[in-house]
């Protein structure tokens, strides 16, 4: 969902060109929200996300806000190991990234590898809501032959 409540929706298949670049569609960029910067996910193995800066930086900071709270009142003494885990993933997880001439967003080193597709591949564009998903295509039929199933429970119960 946007600053103006709209969800962000719409399924588009691309090719990844030998820039690694790829062009987002009108339809997925406009409820995105224009920005001079966007954040590019590791979501799950297969699968990036792209977010509004804005947007990332608020949801980012308030969590990160509570953890470092937690750390300087020692309520996370026994949990080394997790805030560890937790800040190596963060330091490699998401980067900003700026969009081209005609919306064109390139898949920057690391996060090519994370995707797994290589240039002339193509990939799903979804709208996950919230966020613009990048998908390899077998790893996007593997998650809704898992999900979708059970689409008509969840759709029901988040609208109640």
């Amino acid at each position: 969902m946007n600053d103006q409540g709209e969800l962000i929706l719409g399924e588009f298949r691309r090719t990844i060109d030998q820039r690694y670049r790829l062009a987002l569609p009108a339809e997925l960029l406009g409820p995105l929200g224009q920005s001079e910067a966007y954040i590019l996910a590791k979501e799950r193995l297969g699968c990036l996300s792209l977010w509004n800066a804005h947007q990332w930086a608020n949801s980012l900071q308030s969590g990160l806000s509570v953890i470092q709270h937690k750390i300087k009142a020692g309520k996370l003494q026994g949990r080394i190991s997790q805030v560890q885990r937790l800040a190596r993933l963060l330091s490699t997880r998401h980067r900003q990234v700026q969009l081209g001439d005609r919306g064109r967003l390139v898949i920057p080193e690391g996060f090519r590898e994370f995707l797994d597709v290589e240039p002339g591949g193509e990939v799903l564009l979804i709208g996950a809501g919230l966020c613009v998903e990048i998908w390899k295509p077998a790893a996007w039929l593997d998650y809704l032959a898992r999900r979708m199933p059970k689409f008509r429970s969840l759709f029901d119960r988040l609208s109640e």
